[in-house]
Protein backbone atom coordinates (compact mmCIF):
# COMPACT_ATOMS: atom_id res chain seq x y z
CA UNK A 1 0.00 0.00 0.00
CA UNK A 2 2.73 2.48 0.95
CA UNK A 3 6.08 2.46 -0.79
CA UNK A 4 8.86 4.60 0.64
CA UNK A 5 12.22 5.41 -0.93
CA UNK A 6 14.85 4.95 1.77
CA UNK A 7 17.52 6.33 -0.58
CA UNK A 8 15.65 9.59 -1.13
CA UNK A 9 16.83 12.84 0.39
CA UNK A 10 13.25 13.46 1.51
CA UNK A 11 12.86 12.31 5.13
CA UNK A 12 10.88 9.10 5.59
CA UNK A 13 8.20 10.79 7.72
CA UNK A 14 7.62 13.42 4.99
CA UNK A 15 7.29 10.70 2.35
CA UNK A 16 4.81 8.92 4.61
CA UNK A 17 2.79 12.13 5.13
CA UNK A 18 2.60 12.70 1.37
CA UNK A 19 1.63 9.09 0.59
CA UNK A 20 -1.15 9.07 3.19
CA UNK A 21 -2.40 12.48 1.99
CA UNK A 22 -2.56 11.10 -1.56
CA UNK A 23 -4.59 8.10 -0.35
CA UNK A 24 -7.00 10.42 1.46
CA UNK A 25 -7.30 12.82 -1.48
CA UNK A 26 -7.89 9.95 -3.92
CA UNK A 27 -10.48 8.59 -1.43
CA UNK A 28 -8.71 5.26 -1.08
CA UNK A 29 -8.94 6.06 2.63
CA UNK A 30 -12.47 7.23 3.47
CA UNK A 31 -13.69 9.66 6.12
CA UNK A 32 -13.56 8.19 9.65
CA UNK A 33 -11.66 5.12 8.40
CA UNK A 34 -9.09 3.90 10.90
CA UNK A 35 -5.44 4.08 9.90
CA UNK A 36 -3.07 1.23 10.73
CA UNK A 37 -1.67 1.39 14.24
CA UNK A 38 1.76 2.92 14.69
CA UNK A 39 3.26 -0.44 15.64
CA UNK A 40 1.68 -2.43 12.81
CA UNK A 41 2.65 0.13 10.17
CA UNK A 42 6.18 0.39 11.56
CA UNK A 43 6.46 -3.39 11.42
CA UNK A 44 5.02 -3.56 7.89
CA UNK A 45 7.34 -0.83 6.56
CA UNK A 46 10.26 -1.87 8.79
CA UNK A 47 10.82 1.66 10.07
CA UNK A 48 10.99 3.17 13.52
CA UNK A 49 7.59 3.63 15.23
CA UNK A 50 8.65 7.18 16.18
CA UNK A 51 8.80 8.00 12.46
CA UNK A 52 5.21 6.80 12.01
CA UNK A 53 4.12 8.76 15.08
CA UNK A 54 5.78 11.92 13.73
CA UNK A 55 4.01 11.50 10.38
CA UNK A 56 0.65 10.94 12.08
CA UNK A 57 1.20 14.06 14.23
CA UNK A 58 1.95 16.10 11.12
CA UNK A 59 -1.15 14.76 9.33
CA UNK A 60 -3.23 15.65 12.38
CA UNK A 61 -1.76 19.17 12.47
CA UNK A 62 -2.65 19.57 8.79
CA UNK A 63 -6.21 18.38 9.47
CA UNK A 64 -6.09 15.17 7.42
CA UNK A 65 -6.54 12.82 10.37
CA UNK A 66 -7.73 12.89 13.97
CA UNK A 67 -6.84 10.68 16.89
CA UNK A 68 -8.91 9.14 19.64
CA UNK A 69 -6.79 8.17 22.65
CA UNK A 70 -6.82 4.43 23.13
CA UNK A 71 -8.60 3.84 19.81
CA UNK A 72 -6.19 5.05 17.12
CA UNK A 73 -5.98 7.47 14.21
CA UNK A 74 -8.78 8.11 11.73
CA UNK A 75 -9.27 10.00 8.46
CA UNK A 76 -10.80 13.38 9.24
CA UNK A 77 -14.02 14.46 7.55
CA UNK A 78 -13.67 17.30 5.08
CA UNK A 79 -14.53 20.62 6.67
CA UNK A 80 -15.85 22.95 3.94
CA UNK A 81 -14.32 26.10 5.48
CA UNK A 82 -10.99 24.41 6.11
CA UNK A 83 -11.04 23.02 2.56
CA UNK A 84 -11.64 26.49 1.10
CA UNK A 85 -8.79 27.85 3.22
CA UNK A 86 -6.45 25.10 1.99
CA UNK A 87 -7.50 25.66 -1.64
CA UNK A 88 -6.73 29.38 -1.35
CA UNK A 89 -3.38 28.65 0.27
CA UNK A 90 -2.57 26.11 -2.44
CA UNK A 91 -3.50 28.59 -5.19
CA UNK A 92 -1.10 31.14 -3.73
CA UNK A 93 1.67 28.54 -3.62
CA UNK A 94 0.91 27.50 -7.21
CA UNK A 95 1.08 31.14 -8.35
CA UNK A 96 4.51 31.44 -6.78
CA UNK A 97 5.69 28.22 -8.44
CA UNK A 98 4.27 29.22 -11.83
CA UNK A 99 6.04 32.58 -11.62
CA UNK A 100 9.29 30.76 -10.91
CA UNK A 101 8.64 28.31 -13.76
CA UNK A 102 8.02 31.18 -16.20
CA UNK A 103 11.21 32.86 -15.02
CA UNK A 104 13.12 29.63 -15.68
CA UNK A 105 11.67 29.38 -19.18
CA UNK A 106 9.15 26.60 -18.71
CA UNK A 107 6.39 27.01 -21.29
CA UNK A 108 2.65 26.87 -20.79
CA UNK A 109 2.61 23.70 -22.87
CA UNK A 110 5.18 22.04 -20.59
CA UNK A 111 3.15 23.00 -17.53
CA UNK A 112 -0.02 21.62 -19.11
CA UNK A 113 1.79 18.39 -20.05
CA UNK A 114 2.88 18.04 -16.42
CA UNK A 115 -0.69 18.64 -15.22
CA UNK A 116 -2.03 16.07 -17.70
CA UNK A 117 0.64 13.56 -16.68
CA UNK A 118 -0.19 13.85 -12.97
CA UNK A 119 -3.92 13.72 -13.68
CA UNK A 120 -3.43 10.55 -15.74
CA UNK A 121 -1.39 8.94 -12.94
CA UNK A 122 -4.18 9.67 -10.46
CA UNK A 123 -6.83 8.18 -12.74
CA UNK A 124 -4.70 5.07 -13.29
CA UNK A 125 -4.17 4.70 -9.54
CA UNK A 126 -0.42 5.17 -9.74
CA UNK A 127 -0.46 8.17 -7.40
Amino acid sequence: MLELDVKSRVPIYEQLVEKIKELIIMEVLKEHEQLPSVRSLASELTINPNTIQKAYRELENQGYIYSIPGKGNFVAPINKNKKLEKVNKLKEELKRLILEAIYLGITKEELMELYDSVNKEIKEGRR
